[in-house]
C-alpha cells in the first residue's frame, strides 16, 4: 500500500495550554489521519538543542555529569545546550563547550542533525564535532551543578553500548562518531 506523504491530519482549532521562555505547549483539536475526531499535544521549543562532542588528539573525549531533574537521576552527557531559534547553531555549541567544560575548539564539524521526539515535540538537536582543544575556565550556568570527566573516546562507546549513558544526544553522538572512526572517515 502506498501512502502520499502531505499532511493526513485537519486541524479544527488549537489553543495555547502552557508558555514559558523555554517551550510552549499547545492542545489541537483534530480529524486524524483514519478521519475521527482527537486530540493533539505539541510541545514547541523556543531553542535549538546543541550537543558537542570533544575529542582531543589523544582520542579522549569529555563528558558531563549531572543530575537531570525531569528524571530523577543521575547523567553522563556530552556538553549540550540551547541556543535560541534564529540564532547560528555554531556559535551556540562553542559556548556551550566552553561554559560546561572550559574547552575552545579550532575544529569543528557537524555530525548530524536529528529531532528528539517527534511523536511530541518539534525539538531539533544538531550534533557538533569539536577538535583541536584548548583548555580554559569552565563557565557553567547557575542552574548547573556539572562534574567534568575526561575519558578515552573507547570508554565512553562502552558507556553507551553497556547502557550507563542514556542520553540521546551523547547516544547519538557516540555512535556516530565510532561509525566514522571504523569506516575511516575522521
Amino acid at each position: 500500500m502506498h501512502y502520499p506523504e502531505e499532511n493526513p491530519w485537519t486541524i479544527i482549532s488549537e489553543k495555547q495550554v502552557y508558555d514559558n521562555q523555554w517551550i510552549g505547549l499547545t492542545e489541537y483539536q483534530v480529524i486524524n489521519p483514519s478521519g475521527n475526531l482527537g486530540i493533539y499535544g505539541k510541545v514547541r521549543f523556543k531553542n535549538t538543542a546543541i550537543g558537542v562532542l570533544p575529542l582531543d588528539d589523544d582520542m579522549n573525549t569529555y563528558l558531563v555529569g549531572q543530575y537531570r531533574f525531569p528524571l530523577s537521576q543521575y547523567s553522563w552527557e556530552i556538553p549540550e545546550g540551547g541556543g535560541p531559534l534564529g540564532t547560528d547553531p555554531l556559535d551556540s555549541a562553542k559556548r556551550e563547550l566552553l561554559e560546561e567544560t572550559g574547552l575552545k575548539a579550532d575544529n569543528w564539524t557537524e555530525l548530524q542533525r536529528m529531532h528528539l521526539s517527534n511523536s511530541v515535540s518539534d525539538e531539533l538537536c544538531i550534533i557538533y564535532l569539536a577538535r583541536v582543544l584548548r583548555q580554559f575556565d569552565a563557565e557553567p550556568e547557575d542552574t548547573e551543578q556539572l562534574i567534568i570527566k575526561k575519558i578515552p573516546f573507547d570508554e565512553a562507546y562502552r558507556m553507551v553500548t553497556d547502557g550507563r549513558i542514556t542520553d540521546a544526544i551523547t547516544v547519538a553522538a557516540v555512535l556516530r562518531l565510532k561509525l566514522m572512526i571504523v569506516e575511516n572517515e575522521l
